[in-house]
């Protein structure tokens, strides 16, 4: 089947971003007057020129934009509900049952791929992947790990029951591994169950009820055990990490993707730089849980700790970009703070280019899970993850924040979620 889209114009970045660029390649760009071929779940086909595809079903988006499905690299599909430590208490079934609108809500705002950031196993990115659940195609890292009283860790401080029951609940994001012998034993199993990458809880959080913002979490040797596993593997680690110390020890570690980053100092930012890591912000979390946290259910204990890392992530976009350290698109919502997942967007541009926003969740976000030239492009060989949007993104980064208005069609692997009217 084919499908031909002419008359568009087209938002893409380059399809084989150099390692070497800052920003994964070349930044986005527009082009008018542009012709894309889609046959099957691949784009075979883009030209300045009129493209001849006999029996292709032809759609004249009389200059519409036509740009690439969107990537949010740190999600939570599986986080249903902002009081964690109960959800951990529910049946499989009642996650699972609960998770199914929260990613096809996703699939609705645009994002066609998604990278979970701790908790969705790898047979729910097998059952999307064949047809069975819609929503985002997903990249996994099974359970994240922490340490005993670490931001996984989400027994009160008056629970002491044993957590490996709590480690086997699929509403229970990470998974509890102490001592270097016992990180590398989590990895592998993580690995053997089909995770893509590894996730490690490397520094205090919010959500967690234990542990302040400043605590740092693992040893050197744990790290840097879970990074030699991972690369074994042939893949990476990825951190929760707010503070610049934590990061710091992370980026010298070896660790690859470093999520959040609120508080991250000029110097930490070069090095991650020159390490040629990648920054995760997720500013509208704190955004969100600072206005309706408590109302959702955030522990009083969480609810403390918001505005630290809330105010700092403005300051940690400017640092960032002025080290060179490139920034995926992340947001990390959980519960019902899952439908103001474009509100990303709008937060960003108050200090980023529109440019270096839209790469952040299409070129940059697909080097990231290692998938240049599949997605996050409109190039020839790519899958057909498209969007048809009413205004330029790259004039106007904001308009994805209101995708239900915007966004006139969504295509995933060459099918339709939302049809052109």
């Amino acid at each position: 089947m084919q499908t031909l889209f002419t008359n568009a114009t087209l938002v893409t970045g380059a399809a084989d971003p150099s390692p070497e660029a800052a920003l994964g390649g070349s930044l986005p760009t527009t082009r008018k007057g542009m012709s894309v071929l889609v046959e099957g779940s691949l784009i075979r086909e883009v030209s300045d020129r009129p493209i001849k595809a006999n029996g292709a079903t032809v759609h004249d988006l009389k200059g519409a934009t036509l740009m690439p499905g969107l990537i949010d690299c740190h999600v939570h599909v599986l986080a249903c509900t902002l009081a964690l430590g109960q959800q951990a208490l529910w049946p499989d079934t009642h996650v699972l049952l609960k998770a199914l609108p929260i990613m096809r809500g996703m699939l609705d705002r645009g994002f066609t791929t998604v990278r979970d950031a701790a908790g969705a196993p790898h047979a729910l990115a097998t059952a999307q992947a064949e047809g069975l659940v819609v929503g985002p195609r997903l990249f996994v890292p099974g359970k994240g790990l922490s340490q005993t009283g670490g931001h996984g860790d989400v027994r009160p401080r008056n629970d002491s029951r044993e957590t490996a029951w709590l480690d086997r609940q699929l509403g229970t994001m990470s998974r509890i591994a102490d001592g270097v012998d016992a990180v590398r034993r989590a990895c592998r199993e993580e690995l053997r169950s089909g995770a893509h990458m590894i996730k490690l809880m490397a520094n205090g959080g919010v959500a967690s009820p234990t542990d302040p913002i400043a605590f740092l979490q693992y040893s050197r040797e744990e790290l840097c055990a879970a990074v030699e596993e991972a690369a074994m593997a042939q893949t990476y680690t990825m951190a929760h990490l707010y503070t610049d110390e934590a990061i710091r020890r992370a980026v010298e570690c070896g660790v690859h993707s470093l999520e959040h980053c609120n508080l991250i100092g000029e110097e930490t930012a070069k090095l991650a730089a020159l390490r040629r890591c990648i920054a995760v912000p997720t500013l509208v979390t704190y955004d969100n849980l600072g206005k309706d946290g408590a109302k959702y259910g955030l522990p009083p204990e969480s609810v403390a700790k918001i505005e630290t890392v809330r105010v700092g992530g403005m300051k940690s976009l400017e640092t960032m970009r002025a080290a060179g350290l490139p920034m995926a698109f992340g947001t990390d919502l959980l519960g019902e703070q899952h439908p103001r997942q474009s509100d990303e967007f709008r937060i960003r541009a108050e200090v980023l280019p529109a440019a270096e926003i839209l790469a952040g969740a299409t070129t940059l976000a697909a080097r990231l899970i290692r998938r240049v030239g599949q997605l996050g492009v409109v190039a020839p060989g790519a899958l057909a993850d498209l969007l048809v949007v009413e205004g330029d993104p790259l004039a106007d980064i904001t308009i994805l924040a209101r995708p239900h208005e915007v966004i006139r069609a969504i295509m995933q692997d060459g099918r339709w979620h939302k049809p052109l009217a």
